[in-house]
């Protein structure tokens, strides 16, 4: 049984915390949040009053924060958890954020006698729900090895991508190649609606076919095929198109940072740029059909 301070109680944090519980760890919650600390602490958490109250005396750290800059808030300064931490605290991360961010606080946490993965998921809210979510964890060998049992807790697959950042930029590939294939079956669909396909006819004809790709068969961007996907739900739940748009716009600040050449992946950063100015951005990802099929 681990010790275990988790910094984050959004969407995602607060079901990783009832995971982590059901495994019968011990856990430390903290969050700006007074209404999320209260569910956190119904859940069986312990509460901290403050960051450095949640980190000291703990195994490990766990973050689940929005963003770089959040990361950076948490864990540099007089008053983060580098600083406020025991010696021996294993930390991980589990935010999406830029490589160099997750690249740069880990030198730090390393210069500071700590090891740290970057560990962020894949899987939404319904995976952390589950304890089924994805983690793509980069750091050492030895550093993954002491997170992976930690992390089994809360997903289903956990891989070692490699040294620090590595797992961010597993997860900004990923979800790159993730919104360009969802464009290009919304877009498959839209065109076969005007040629008078039926939905169920070419889902029926790509989904075992050579078009054939995850959001077809598994989260079809059009209602009835696939009844779990949240077309069926009118776009709701799931993984938010505001959020589709950070990691792309992720994915697109590395490329701009390595000369590598995306223009799909420039060109999806600018389709759900349109969808969320639109209003659209809480939908789910796959709703950017309804403005392809001009719905919307």
């Amino acid at each position: 049984m681990a010790r275990l301070a988790f910094i984050g109680l959004g969407n995602m944090g607060l079901p990783m915390v009832r995971n982590l519980l059901t495994a019968d760890q011990l856990v430390t919650a903290y969050d700006l949040s007074a209404e999320l600390m209260k569910k956190a602490e119904q859940a069986g958490a312990a509460s901290a009053s403050s960051l450095s109250e949640a980190v000291a005396n703990v195994d490990m750290v766990i973050s689940m924060v929005p963003a770089g800059p959040h990361v950076k808030a948490v864990y540099q300064g007089p008053e983060g958890i580098i600083a406020k931490a025991a010696a021996n605290t294993l930390l991980i991360d589990c935010s999406t954020i830029d490589v160099a961010t997750a690249r740069e606080v880990a030198a730090e946490a390393a210069e500071a006698g700590f090891e740290m993965v970057d560990a962020p998921v894949s899987g939404g809210v319904g995976g952390a729900e589950a304890g089924t979510l994805t983690f793509m964890v980069g750091g050492s060998k030895a550093a993954f090895a002491k997170a992976e049992p930690i992390l089994q807790a809360m997903g289903a697959k956990i891989i070692h991508t490699g040294g620090s950042g590595n797992g961010q930029a597993a997860k900004i590939c990923n979800n790159m190649l993730l919104a360009i294939s969802m464009i290009g079956t919304a877009e498959a669909f839209a065109l076969g609606r005007k040629l008078g396909l039926d939905d169920q006819i070419l889902f029926d004809v790509s989904s075992t076919s050579s078009g054939r790709c995850w959001s077809l068969d598994t989260y079809c961007p059009v209602p009835g095929p696939v009844p779990s996907s949240p077309a069926n739900r009118n776009y709701e739940g799931g993984f938010a198109a505001a959020l589709m748009l950070k990691d792309l716009g992720l994915s697109q600040s590395a490329a701009g940072d390595t000369g590598a050449k995306t223009p799909l992946g420039a060109k999806a950063q600018e389709l759900y740029q349109e969808f969320t100015d639109s209003g659209h951005g809480g939908l789910d990802f796959s709703g950017i059909f309804k403005m392809l099929d001009g719905d919307i």
